[in-house]
């Protein structure tokens, strides 16, 4: 459906999403001088925190955001997954999203959808109106349908992502830079399509903030040197859904949401060094650095962020974990991190989540067994090279994701953002642009 279809009269109703990497609720609610725009929403409609997935890593919640179910049915755990029986592991991708998205439930109703820029989506869809792939897309040229798009991005010189390389220095003056002018030539794009006004589902996704709560959450948090720097990004963040929403026509309606929280980061902590030193992992070789050096009498290795898998055998290629023991071991594995200490004494993990009660679905045969949530200030990573310590306390990044505090702003009065997830996401937007699904189609429930 175009435009000309609806000045012949048709009503049908259009929403307007538009996503933020890992925006927390709270931050907003703190900083209302920062956020006119968002405050202005949550006061037409509704807002309020949300609670992400589990693991709260973007690869995972954005196929969780777009198509309402866990990822036992999206079949992406996180940015890197293992492939079924076998130690080889592969970086998920739009393809590897096995659930229906809600653009593709909008065009199968007949409604015509513009996406842009939402990560795992790579290669773009031939089948929507037009398709920019977000992260981890290899490069703008193949990212794009169709060739107006393409045509347009290289014309404009358009950058996919932030180089978070750059955050890596101690002058954070040119990542400060690349990650505002990249957050210009996104709202470009998106407000140039906006004002198009051809689609009847529009969903836009900035990831830049994730990468800026990264590396200057401690500044924001402690007064550093850049706090007002990190502030101006989110207030002409703001100002951007500020034109977007006074583009938008009077039957569109404006959903704003984020993918998971942010919260200080103290240590990074590589779960696989401590496996090993507390005897679960051993390795072939010194010279390890990937989950195919494992050795043979691992009992359990983890991915990131916090995923534990055991060796079981007959599902891993060279398990040692009999399966009548299952139950067992990993009752052991789940006490031996509820009584995991970091530096001073402090519980390292919050709560251990079993994979029966997270997961569920036709794709959960690559799902962890357990999920450590951690608790704030210690960033759960994989860390399978050689390392000298398991809490590292130098390294660059002062911000890490929570299960808590994602955000979602409903422009809608009939809204009531409460109790609600990340699963909730998506039959809201389907309820929203009037579109059928089964029950059973999605996880969660329409919040309208």
């Amino acid at each position: 459906m175009g435009l000309f279809d609806r000045l012949r009269g048709n009503d049908t109703p259009r929403v307007a999403f538009v996503g933020i990497d890992g925006l927390p609720y709270d931050l907003v609610a703190n900083e209302p001088e920062t956020f006119p725009t968002l405050s202005a929403i949550a006061e037409a409609g509704d807002a309020g925190a949300i609670d992400s997935t589990v693991p709260p890593e973007s690869s995972a919640c954005w196929p969780v955001l777009t198509t309402g179910v866990n990822p036992g049915e999206t079949g992406v755990y996180g940015f890197q997954d293992r492939e079924i029986g076998s130690y080889d592991t592969y970086v998920p991708m739009g393809r590897d999203v096995q659930a229906t998205r809600v653009w593709d439930r909008a065009t199968a109703a007949g409604l015509d959808a513009t996406v842009l820029n939402v990560p795992v989506t790579f290669p773009p869809q031939r089948d929507l109106q037009r398709m920019l792939s977000g992260y981890l897309s290899p490069e703008v040229d193949k990212a794009a349908h169709p060739e107006e798009l393409r045509t347009h991005l290289a014309e404009a010189d358009y950058t996919l992502s932030v180089n978070a390389k750059l955050g890596h220095k101690s002058d954070k003056t040119a990542f400060i830079e690349h990650a505002r002018e990249t957050l210009e030539n996104r709202a470009a794009l998106f407000e140039r399509y906006v004002e198009r006004d051809d689609w009847d589902l529009f969903v836009g996704a900035f990831t830049s903030p994730d990468r800026v709560n990264h590396f200057l959450w401690g500044d924001y948090l402690d007064s550093g040197p850049y706090r007002e720097d990190f502030l101006e990004f989110y207030s002409a963040l703001d100002s951007h859904i500020g034109s977007i929403r006074a583009a938008l026509p009077d039957d569109v309606t404006l959903v704003v949401g984020s993918t998971h929280g942010f919260t200080r980061l103290d240590h990074d902590v590589y779960c696989n060094e401590w496996l090993e030193r507390e005897g679960w992992l051993e390795y072939e070789d010194d010279d390890h650095d990937s989950l195919a050096d494992i050795g043979g009498d691992a009992r359990a290795y983890s991915l990131v962020p916090g995923r534990f898998y055991l060796n079981l055998e007959g599902r891993e290629p060279e398990g040692v974990v009999p399966e009548s023991e299952y139950d067992e071991v990993r009752a052991e594995l789940t006490a031996a991190l509820e009584a995991w200490e970091g530096p001073n004494g402090r519980p390292v993990v919050d709560r251990v989540v079993e994979r029966e009660t997270a997961f569920r679905g036709d794709h959960d045969a690559i799902a962890p067994d357990l999920v450590a949530i951690p608790n704030p200030g210690f960033d759960l990573k994989a860390g399978f090279r050689p390392r000298d310590r398991v809490f590292d306390p130098d390294g660059p990044r002062t911000g890490m994701h929570t299960f808590e505090n994602a955000a979602l702003f409903v422009d809608h009065s009939a809204a009531a953002v409460e109790d609600a997830d990340l699963l909730d996401v998506a039959p809201t937007l389907l309820k929203l642009l009037d579109v059928d699904y089964a029950r059973t189609d999605c996880d969660g429930a329409s919040l309208v």
